[in-house]
């Protein structure tokens, strides 16, 4: 089976693992804290920084999760001449169990989704999080075309 690094430039790779390892402790770190999170993102620029998003639909106090992500995917979009990858975080259930949920896409043309399950303690609070899991994803950024790294 072909992996999606047997097709991926050194870049590409290089940019999606820098973000997955930037989002998945905010991510971990949140649910700790707080329970939950609302969705957030993150984004490599032309010249490889790193930067936080996060997205405000304008929609009161307690926004639809759906409705964040929307706005990020905008934001992004607007952006993505000046950016080469983004991902977009959600506290999502997923095959019966709640799970972070990292959809990463690269200006090269590869999107995938990563799981990454976990349950919480009853009493302490505490999480135990799964086996990550890695699948291929639609483009929602860089949907016109690849654009050259």
């Amino acid at each position: 089976m072909t992996s999606w690094r047997d097709t991926t430039s050194a870049l590409a790779q290089n940019d999606m693992d820098g973000l997955l390892n930037a989002v998945l402790p905010f991510a971990e770190e949140s649910l700790g804290k707080h329970g939950e999170f609302y969705p957030f993102g993150a984004a490599v620029s032309a010249d490889g920084q790193t930067s936080f998003l996060g997205g405000d639909p304008a929609l009161g106090e307690n926004p639809n999760s759906d409705a964040v992500l929307g706005t990020l995917y905008e934001g992004v979009r607007s952006e993505a001449a000046g950016l080469r990858a983004a991902a977009f975080v959600a506290d999502v259930r997923a095959g019966g169990s709640d799970a972070v949920r990292v959809e990463l896409e690269h200006a090269e043309g590869v999107s995938l989704v990563v799981l990454l399950p976990y349950t919480r303690s009853r009493f302490k609070r505490t999480l135990e999080f799964g086996q990550m899991s890695v699948s291929a994803a639609d483009l929602k950024v860089w949907t016109k075309g690849v654009k050259d790294s």
